[in-house]
């Protein structure tokens, strides 16, 4: 059975790597809708100036939102990858790979299958080292390329793109500065008076009449 061992193996492996493209994934993920969720809501504030009730939805909402896209494209398949939660099956892993493999097709999926059997005799037994010698030249994990789970970076482009604008209208400094505002939601802020008063005498002297 050592064969059928380091078919069992290589499956673990195949896992593994099919994680850790996922978790790639999840990251950029994770900063793209992370990014314009955070300039999302500071545009909302940047331009009503709400009030604190307002900030607060906002806040709740940044944190909320934040926390949920953590959970789901880094957190989760942290937990598959050690194993920490159940992921695919073996069974599932071999119709993966049988997939990518035309050759191997489901003669891994049926090897599984022929390991379950109970009654271990001694001709099952040989069928499945045998099946298994046949699927020895097969490395599963090459199923898996890592960088098919960086195609999510290019849409990191936009946000990129967004804070380009906002630092060529010399308005970067003053947008972010409304994020201050979103955390410290309990404050009361004044809007900017819609005029400025201009002093052209420096020097303060008046004509007398």
């Amino acid at each position: 059975m050592n064969s059928y061992r380091e078919i069992l193996h290589k499956l673990s492996v195949f896992t593994a790597k099919y994680y850790t493209r996922l978790l790639i994934k999840g990251v950029l993920l994770f900063l793209l809708f992370g990014i314009l969720l955070f300039i999302g809501i500071v545009s909302l504030e940047y331009f009503l100036w709400m009030g604190t009730s307002g900030r607060l939805i906002l806040f709740l909402l940044l944190v909320g939102a934040i926390a949920f896209i953590g959970v789901k494209y880094i957190v989760t398949p942290v937990f598959y990858l050690f194993k920490l939660k159940k992921g695919i099956s073996t069974k599932e892993a071999s119709l993966l790979i049988g997939r990518h493999f035309p050759e191997i097709g489901d003669r891994l999926f049926n090897l599984l299958e022929l390991a379950e059997d109970t009654n271990k005799s001694e001709l099952l037994l040989a069928s499945i080292e045998q099946r298994s010698n046949n699927l020895q030249p097969f490395t599963f994990a090459n199923a898996i390329r890592l960088k098919d789970g960086l195609r999510s970076a290019k849409y990191l482009v936009a946000p990129i793109v967004i804070l380009g604008i906002l630092w060529a209208s010399g308005n970067l400094k003053s947008f972010f500065g409304s994020y201050e505002r979103v955390v410290n939601y309990d404050m009361a802020y004044l809007p900017p008076a819609p005029f400025k008063f201009v002093l052209l005498n420096r020097t303060m002297n008046a004509l007398e009449s």
